[in-house]
């Protein structure tokens, strides 16, 4: 594997970030920490980012804006979902608290209190960050080529 060249489909890319949202409050960040390893090509970043990163080198910095569409989506309001308040734990029972729920298969998957109702409480089952602009500084640590 050469740990040299651009960053292109198959390559082994290692990176340093910091998310921040529009009023530029820091949602994630990695850097001081291991830097975020990803398969180019893979879909296993935004696609958004993704695409952005084409072609940078080890050491390049780059700050990227992705719109919802090319992030985590739009809101789509048919994910949120009424169940019994009964269900939702105590501690829970406030709008914004975040919940693990369970698809019948099995399947994780995160909801965020957004309405209390008497006798129900409405899910919002969609991605946290749907909906938003995501903003990324990058500064690209490592890049290792696929084999031939």
């Amino acid at each position: 594997m050469s740990q040299t060249g651009t960053i292109a489909h198959g390559a082994q890319v290692s990176f340093e970030y910091t998310l921040t949202d529009e009023a530029g409050e820091v949602i994630d960040s990695n850097v001081g920490g291991e830097p975020l390893q990803y398969t180019h090509g893979a879909r296993e970043i935004v696609i958004g980012l993704e695409r952005e990163l084409t072609d940078l080198q080890v050491g390049d910095r780059k700050k990227v804006t992705v719109e919802p569409e090319e992030g985590y989506g739009v809101v789509d309001e048919e994910r949120c979902v009424e169940i019994p308040r009964a269900q939702v734990p105590e501690e829970a029972l406030h709008v914004g608290a975040q919940l693990q729920a369970v698809t019948e298969d099995g399947v994780p998957l995160p909801a965020t209190v957004k309405e209390l109702h008497t006798e129900h409480v409405v899910l919002d089952m969609n991605h946290p960050l749907a909906g938003k602009r995501l903003f990324f500084d990058v500064h690209i640590t490592n890049i290792e080529q696929a084999s031939a």
